[in-house]
């Protein structure tokens, strides 16, 4: 009986692997995420804070790029740091805000792409990987089927997570097989 039930799940991880592989294989090269996009963010309150070229969307923030969305209570967006950059007069541009670095998430956090879905505590979005690095409580759901670890890393370039574990306790998985339409029959 055990031996039955090892079968049955390394043939349908081998299906899985397949039917990614062809799947791959199909998809239009132009629906590949690009981090050129322009990103939208709304909330319900935004401090920004020049000197530390530091944004602070607060209340019901929503961030989007692309096929995938963010949501969340708090977003903090961080600029890259630019020395050089002057006006005519000479003295720093204070307006300016430079090249986005990394958004900080905290709070009830909440990113869709396509149909995955993660959830956690907290998130940082790295706008040069196109890497979503999850932590507290992180887990991934798609369907009924659910992932579950200590740290989930999104690879938004390349359609694909990496679930770590937690210091004693392992990445757990739960899958349930598709239901057959009944009525077809």
């Amino acid at each position: 009986m055990m031996a039955k039930k090892i079968f049955t799940v390394c043939t349908f991880f081998l299906l899985l692997i397949i039917s990614i592989a062809h799947a791959k294989d199909n998809i239009d090269k132009t629906s590949k995420f690009n981090s050129k996009e322009p990103i939208e963010i709304v909330s319900d309150r935004m401090e920004a804070f020049n000197q530390k070229q530091m944004v602070v969307f607060s209340g019901n923030a929503v961030v989007k790029q692309a096929d995938w969305v963010l949501k969340t209570d708090r977003l903090t967006l961080y600029y890259k740091k630019e020395t050089d950059k002057k006006d005519k007069s000479g003295a720093k541009e204070l307006g300016g805000t430079g090249d986005l670095e990394k958004i900080e998430a905290t709070g009830n956090v909440i990113v869709t792409q396509k149909m995955k879905v993660a959830t956690s505590d907290e998130a940082v979005y790295f706008q040069d990987s196109g890497q979503i690095i999850m932590t507290g409580n992180p887990v991934i759901r798609e369907k009924k089927n659910t992932i579950k670890g200590c740290k989930v890393t999104i690879y938004l370039n390349e359609d694909r997570g990496l679930v770590e574990k937690c210091e004693g306790k392992k990445v757990s998985m739960e899958i349930y097989p598709e239901e057959k339409d009944e009525k077809k029959k």
